[in-house]
């Protein structure tokens, strides 16, 4: 665990342990009720499709209905928990980031919308396209000796699905593809949010003004620059208050505020609520 790392965090490895984790990639099928209360992270990709289910899941913070015929995506790094129904039936895929980055570089705009809209309604096509994978790549798993190429390539099968799924279901692609800028702009802010607290560092990276990045923002976004700088910083924060054991004052300190009050008075406005109170909330 890194020294900024604070979550539970659980590794690919610790779910099914007799399979093979150093080809970092594993099947689970989840079936009945089952509650995750306190929230952690992964470090590796999960695709979690529902054939049946009822009850939340909850993904950085937001909660999700879960119901049949449904594709959930967990990123490396997101905080998550659920509480499933007891009529649950789903199949889950969990895919090391090695591996995954083997074939995720035509995805990487998928990625972004993703982690907005990581709960995907399916038509009955591509749910039943997606379920015949999914159970495929159990097969192969469960076979002696498995074979990992086709593995790996039905995985890369999923994740096309996925992909041509969430970016016919959301406009915010086309901002993208009319506007490269962002998507560099969001990529950086995740990088740095802790250092960099202004446009003007941003702006400099992309080779842009401050201003014309702000302009983009507007017109594409419809929020400002620095809102996306305040917003990727109160995400943390949350994650940080939620699923970390570290006092308020440290997790001011790992998010580059050098005074506990100024951390505490950004956190309010952004939430409404302070940080101890937002620890203490369910």
């Amino acid at each position: 665990m890194s020294t900024t790392d604070h979550f539970p965090i659980l590794g690919i490895q610790e779910f099914q342990p007799t399979q093979q984790p150093v080809h970092g990639l594993q099947y689970l099928d989840v079936q009945g009720e089952q509650h995750i209360d306190r929230p952690h992270k992964h470090d590796f990709f999960m695709l979690l499709l529902f054939e049946e289910g009822s009850g939340t899941h909850t993904i950085d913070f937001e909660e999700y209905a879960v119901e049949g015929s449904q594709l959930h995506l967990l990123l490396p790094g997101q905080v998550h928990r659920w509480s499933l129904g007891e009529n649950t039936r789903a199949y889950q895929l969990m895919i090391s980031r090695p591996v995954f980055e083997t074939f995720s570089s035509s995805l990487e705009l998928s990625f972004v919308l993703y982690q907005k809209h990581p709960v995907i309604s399916l038509a009955p096509d591509t749910f039943h396209k997606l379920r015949y994978e999914f159970l495929a790549v159990r097969d192969e798993l469960n076979a002696k000796p498995a074979d990992w190429t086709i593995i790996k390539l039905r995985s890369q099968i999923i994740a096309q699905l996925a992909s041509h799924e969430v970016e016919a279901k959301h406009e915010l692609l086309s901002v993208y593809r009319a506007a490269p800028a962002l998507l560099k702009y969001q990529h950086l802010v995740d990088t740095y949010f802790r250092e960099q607290k202004t446009v003007a560092f941003y702006a400099e990276k992309l080779h842009i003004s401050a201003n014309y990045l702000n302009i983009l923002c507007r017109k594409h976004l419809q929020v400002s620059a620095m809102y996306l700088i305040q917003n990727r910083i109160t995400l943390e924060a949350k994650r940080l208050l939620r699923a970390s054991d570290m006092s308020i004052k440290e997790i001011a300190f790992e998010l580059g505020f050098s005074d506990l009050a100024y951390f505490s008075n950004f956190f309010k406005g952004q939430t409404g609520s302070s940080p101890r109170l937002f620890r203490r909330q369910l």
